[in-house]
């Protein structure tokens, strides 16, 4: 194996809470399509409830264990769960996920570009939803949790769902670089983006650019920009140590002031800011990083 390309295996405790994740870094050639993917195990001593923040990009759990419970509204009502793994498309609030004290799986997350092509349908149909794996029309994808779960290593694990990205993603010929460009903008800028900018370079109308980025990426322009936005301010809380001031947060991030980033927070998670840092380490401290494979 490339050596840079080596598994890293991390392992944290937060009180009798014990997780692990193991992570190899992305082809250079599949990066287009996918943002990172990762193995990951939790073991808690009680039933265990976690908010999941909204992000831009589409993900698809690989369970291998016995299956999460989901909570799209984030409001304990209409629970779902999949026997064989899910896919969520882009969302605009959080869903809160739910197990009986343990969890084993694979993670793969994709940009809504790479999901458009990985699915080859069109992404509204999934935006703000969570489908079973076995209900997505790629046979690849059927069965694929249980022949991951029966490898031995990670490294293998993931071997074979490269694989399966290879032979899938360059099967729907070329990208439509109008959607790609803008997204890329979009993501450059952490949503700090003029849309009507977008639409000019892209040589087409607002309305056509909004059509173009409903089927490709499931939602519009402007709520894909609020997504990226919001998801480089948690990157920001995520890498931070000190308490944050959100009246400063607010113009390093381009919302008009604190009060308009206080409606985006409770907007996106359904609780008030004082709770995004919290939310923002789903997994606690790091407690030993390691290279493996």
């Amino acid at each position: 194996m490339n050596p840079g390309r080596r598994s890293e295996l991390r392992r944290g405790q937060v009180g009798n809470n014990h997780w692990l994740s193991v992570t190899r870094p992305v082809p250079a050639h599949l990066r287009p399509f996918v943002s990172g993917y990762a193995g990951y195990e939790e073991r808690t001593p009680a039933p265990f409830r976690r908010r999941e923040l909204p992000h831009p990009q589409v993900v698809l759990i690989f369970e291998f264990a016995p299956a999460l419970t989901l909570y799209p509204r984030a409001d304990l009502e209409l629970p779902q769960r999949f026997a064989h793994g899910f896919i969520a498309g882009v969302h605009e609030r959080a869903t809160l996920t739910a197990h009986e004290g343990r969890q084993t799986g694979l993670q793969l997350d994709l940009t809504p570009i790479g999901a458009h092509r990985l699915l080859g349908l069109p992404m509204s149909e999934i935006a703000g939803r969570v489908v079973g794996l076995d209900e997505l029309p790629v046979r690849e994808l059927h069965g694929l949790s249980a022949r991951l779960a029966e490898l031995r290593g990670w490294d293998a694990r993931f071997d074979l769902l490269e694989a399966v990205l290879e032979r899938r993603l360059p099967a729907l010929g070329p990208r439509d670089l109008r959607v790609t460009r803008a997204c890329a903008r979009i993501r450059a800028s952490h949503g700090q983006v003029d849309i009507a900018s977008l639409a000019r370079a892209a040589g087409c109308s607002h309305r056509h650019l909004i059509a173009l980025f409903r089927r490709q990426i499931g939602v519009s322009p402007k709520q894909l920009a609020r997504l990226a936005r919001f998801d480089a301010l948690v990157d920001h809380l995520r890498r931070g140590n000190s308490s944050p001031s959100w009246a400063a947060l607010a113009v390093d991030f381009g919302y008009c002031d604190q009060s308009h980033l206080s409606r985006e927070i409770k907007r996106l998670t359904g609780l008030p800011p004082s709770r995004l840092p919290a939310l923002v380490h789903p997994f606690g401290e790091t407690k030993r990083g390691e290279t493996i494979g």
